[in-house]
């Protein structure tokens, strides 16, 4: 029978100042590493965005709900060893993101079950208390009035960023359930860029081919490092209140991106090399931008190793919806969205599952010119909930 679950997210960088359980950023910073390595690779020269982070719930709760090596495979997936670790850790990291001040957020988590049919007590128990949702019934075979109202809910969830994430000819009489999460923050620099001081200038995207887009400067004090391991330098730009950043790494070399991403597949690389930065005053070049990425989340887990959900026969969700049916997972997709300008960063990304059964001048002094194609990543608590990279 048909599964869809819907994560939504749009977000705009803040930090917590209380710190997130050790092994909930492990298992994110594996995740996203790996997620990011395997869209880049299939995407080269392109600009990208995801959110590795919002696809971590949807698997967490599949997990709940599963059973057999399908649950060993997402618990290996998302870095808990056991269904109690699991619980306690979404649990620990949701409060600690409601602890988020002076910067707008708001989360929110939805089910949409199927008239006559009815989640098992135990899943809805821990679907409502570690991730905080609500629950619907509705009527799968009216196409197009249901997907206009859950399209409807991604939207006022992501300030209307995400648009059309469902499809009416995804949905008939074998949908059994939907599931959409959903988080939105929006954030101010703290050093905000001057917008009379934006020019465009040259972005190179290879040595022999540049345009000319809107580049943001500012001068200002920054977490800054030349870092020799990844040929890169790298800054760190906070958000209001100090409890937000955004990082950027820019290779030295126009062409270095590809080798930067290579580095990058170890997240213990950029761990390092942000021990490296130290408040400086820093001459900031950076563009304005905006990406939209459309991922295919059932390829990309597949190569990262989550497969059985995929599977009739051996997703094995049977803790989830009352019924003998062979649940399984038939496609996913990620939608997501990021836009730079002079007052902050933006960002939201969509996340649908739907399952069935059967450098150019030498600087005199710190000089960030991101005239080039480099990566980027938006951070809550230390905590990469999106990342990209700008390469055109």
């Amino acid at each position: 029978m048909k599964l869809a679950l819907f994560y939504l997210l749009s977000v705009v960088a803040v930090t917590i100042a209380v710190i997130v359980p050790r092994q909930f950023k492990d298992g994110n910073d594996a995740f996203t590493s790996r997620m990011f390595y395997e869209i880049v690779k299939e995407k080269p020269q392109e600009s990208v965005v995801l959110s590795a982070y919002s696809v971590l719930t949807p698997l967490a709760q599949l997990a709940l709900a599963s059973e057999g090596e399908s649950h060993d495979e997402l618990l290996k997936a998302i870095g808990m060893p056991n269904d109690v670790v699991t619980k306690e850790m979404f649990s620990l990291a949701a409060s600690y993101f409601k602890t988020v001040k002076g910067v707008e957020l708001k989360t929110a988590s939805k089910i949409y079950i199927a008239s006559k049919y009815k989640l098992y007590q135990g899943f809805v128990n821990d679907t409502r208390a570690l991730f905080d949702s609500e629950i619907q019934t509705i009527n799968f075979t009216r196409r197009q009035r249901t997907a206009s109202e859950i399209n409807a809910w991604v939207e006022d969830q992501t300030n209307e960023k995400i648009k059309d994430l469902v499809s009416p000819y995804s949905l008939d009489a074998n949908t059994r359930a939907i599931l959409v999460n959903a988080i939105y923050f929006k954030g101010l620099w703290k050093s905000p860029f001057n917008y009379y001081s934006t020019k465009n200038h040259d972005f190179y995207i290879t040595k022999e081919k540049s345009v000319k887009i809107p580049m943001m400067y500012q001068k200002s004090y920054f977490k800054y490092a030349d870092v020799p391991e990844l040929d890169a330098k790298i800054l760190q730009m906070f958000y209001e209140g100090n409890q937000a950043s955004m990082v950027l790494v820019l290779p030295n070399e126009i062409d270095g991106l590809p080798q930067l991403e290579e580095k990058l597949r170890d997240r213990s690389v950029l761990k390092k090399a942000t021990m490296y930065m130290t408040e400086s005053e820093v001459h900031v070049t950076i563009p304005k931008f905006k990406i939209e990425t459309t991922t295919n989340l059932k390829h990309v887990l597949s190569k990262m190793n989550v497969t059985k959900l995929f599977q009739p026969g051996e997703a094995h969700l049977c803790k989830m919806i009352r019924t003998w049916d062979d649940l399984f997972i038939s496609e996913a997709t990620q939608k997501a969205f990021i836009e730079i300008d002079e007052d902050g960063a933006e960002a939201a990304a969509a996340n649908v599952l739907i399952g069935y059964s059967s450098s150019l001048h030498s600087p005199p002094v710190n000089i960030f010119y991101a005239n080039r194609p480099f990566y980027f990543e938006i951070r809550v608590s230390d905590i990469p909930i999106f990342n990209g990279v700008k390469a055109k």
